[in-house]
């Protein structure tokens, strides 16, 4: 079952990260007289391109990623991943915003920011392919998570096995 979870997680990812490089290039096309300029046709597509593919996609990503994620826990190379995950979201977000913008007119950039904006989602990827290769398990000097199960002594010092946590008694109102 895991791996196929991983399978479906990739492979959502993989379409999810295909519309965050091509809907820049959309954007440029505005700028370009051809058909790609067309309402009819601009509107149309990156509606679908961001509605039916990229934002379901990044919600299978994100759901499967999050149950990949309590299934097996480790290592501080997740943490960093998320913040990046976190990072490839906001980026949605905002090629949304844009894409609400542009379908209504109001353009705030050109063709050579979309240009430079499409190279941050390359960024993101590589980054996450990094840390998912690399998994390292801690960062600078901050020691490593633990990777079994916690005995209680460690958790409280001074706590004996077996002995359990001290009632905590509350006052009452």
């Amino acid at each position: 079952m895991y791996f196929w979870l991983k399978i479906l997680h990739i492979l959502a990812m993989t379409i999810w990260f295909s519309g965050l490089f091509f809907l820049p290039r959309l954007f440029v096309a505005r700028y370009r007289h051809d058909i790609d300029a067309d309402p009819e046709y601009w509107n149309p597509v990156t509606n679908m391109l961001f509605f039916r593919i990229m934002t379901p996609a990044a919600l299978v990503t994100i759901t499967v990623g999050g149950i990949l994620f309590a299934w097996n826990p480790a290592g501080a190379w997740l943490v960093l991943k998320l913040v990046v995950v976190a990072g490839a979201v906001l980026l949605h977000l905002y090629f949304g915003l844009l894409l609400y913008e542009l379908g209504h007119d109001r353009d705030h950039h050109g063709p050579t920011f979309y240009r430079a904006i499409g190279w941050v989602p390359l960024v993101f990827l590589l980054l996450i392919a990094g840390l998912t290769g690399a998994k390292p398990l801690t960062l600078g000097n901050l020691p490593a998570p633990p990777m079994g199960p916690v005995e209680a002594e460690e958790i409280v010092p001074g706590l004996e096995e077996g002995e359990g946590l001290p009632r905590l008694e509350l006052p009452e109102s």
